[in-house]
């Protein structure tokens, strides 16, 4: 950042180190360039990838500046910017180039800059945007905004813009948990009216998934957990069976249910074991879903003679294959028809509670935290 470049004051969130606890810092965030946006956050989701970062299963460095499912209004632009104005409600969502063969097909979530967009703690040059008090940088663009702040800096292409009359404090997670578990459904797995469908894990990624089913006309909708209250809200999401993995063996049960196993599944607890089992509950020529994120290097073990046979389907999904220019307004609008009542799996906490809103987070307590900053 150059000392011509005008700073504005805000208020952070940071982790310092591994596994410690998100700090309430002053901090300073440079003017956007060229096809920037500065964004003032109205409010942000707490996602398990944040988490996860913070106790560095992926190598972002710190300190670091996290939060990647903000919501907000567009304060300045950058000369680039050709499709925001001061003024626009956003939903701000991943980074990806715009320009590589996957992004140019569609697939900005498996775009080859992916990992110095998303990860990296700067922009492609190595360069961050905020700096605590003494002028020395924060690690930031996470998910090319880190939105653990009052103000963020995205580009145009991940500052989606969304109507005025949605409520924006609650959107901020269709930028990437919400998205991630409806998209898997709609998208990626294309998920038809009609048929079966089985989500392992009821988080807020696995009912999002579920309200998706019910979206699309999915007819047997199955939610696995463990938590009872987390079942008794996938039956008023849509699902039609629950199953608690503690008291019953799933696969047993899901192949009574539909006669032999699911077309469709997904799995977003990030657990090997629970792949596997995800695997065999799959009927002939179903596909599995795979969007929970284990440790780098987590290995997984299935029968390949079961998956063979049967013409079975293993996709990993980032971010749900959408394209979030178009993917989040349609959320939004069935959001606003009452058919994809995602603000059922939400919780509000100050910024200044974000470690209580991680902790009630990671004991199941709360599905989908969202910070309020504005």
């Amino acid at each position: 950042m150059t000392a011509s470049q005008a700073l504005r004051d805000i208020t952070v969130a940071v982790v310092r180190s591994k596994g410690a606890p998100f700090t309430i810092e002053k901090a300073r965030i440079r003017a956007p360039k060229d096809d920037e946006v500065l964004v003032r956050v109205v409010a942000t989701g707490l996602c398990h990838t944040d988490l996860i970062v913070r106790d560095q299963y992926y190598p972002v460095p710190l300190p670091a500046v996290l939060g990647h499912e903000g919501s907000g209004v567009v304060e300045a632009v950058g000369p680039g910017v050709t499709t925001l104005a001061v003024g626009d409600h956003v939903v701000l969502t991943y980074g990806a180039c715009g320009h590589c063969n996957p992004c140019s097909g569609g697939h900005g979530a498996y775009c080859r800059d992916f990992f110095g967009l998303n990860f990296s703690g700067a922009d492609l040059h190595g360069d961050t945007a905020i700096q605590d008090p003494d002028g020395h940088a924060l690690h930031d663009h996470f998910f090319a905004q880190s939105s653990f702040a009052t103000y963020a800096i995205s580009r145009q292409n991940n500052a989606i813009k969304v109507p005025t009359d949605a409520p924006l404090e609650l959107l901020g997670p269709l930028g990437c948990g919400i998205q991630t578990g409806a998209g898997a459904v709609m998208n990626s797995m294309k998920v038809r009216a009609g048929s079966s469908f089985a989500s392992f894990g009821a988080g807020a990624v696995g009912l999002s998934a579920v309200m998706a089913a019910r979206a699309v006309g999915a007819t047997t909708i199955i939610a696995v957990d463990v938590v009872p209250s987390r079942l008794e809200l996938a039956i008023s999401l849509g699902a039609t069976h629950t199953i608690n993995s503690r008291e019953v063996d799933p696969l047993e049960v899901i192949r009574e249910i539909t006669g032999g196993g699911v077309d469709f599944a997904l799995e977003s607890t990030g657990r090997p074991d629970v792949l596997a089992v995800g695997i065999e509950a799959l009927g002939g020529l179903g596909v599995m879903g795979v969007v929970g994120a284990p440790p780098l290097g987590t290995k997984a073990e299935f029968d390949v003679n079961n998956l063979l046979l049967g013409g079975k389907s293993i996709r990993g999904i980032v971010e749900g294959d959408s394209v979030p220019q178009i993917f989040i307004p349609q959320l939004v609008a069935l959001y606003q028809q009452g058919k994809f009542p995602f603000d059922r799996l939400v919780k509000f906490y100050p910024l200044s509670e974000i470690n209580q809103a991680a902790e009630d987070s990671t004991r199941g307590v709360t599905l989908k935290p969202i910070l309020k900053i504005g």
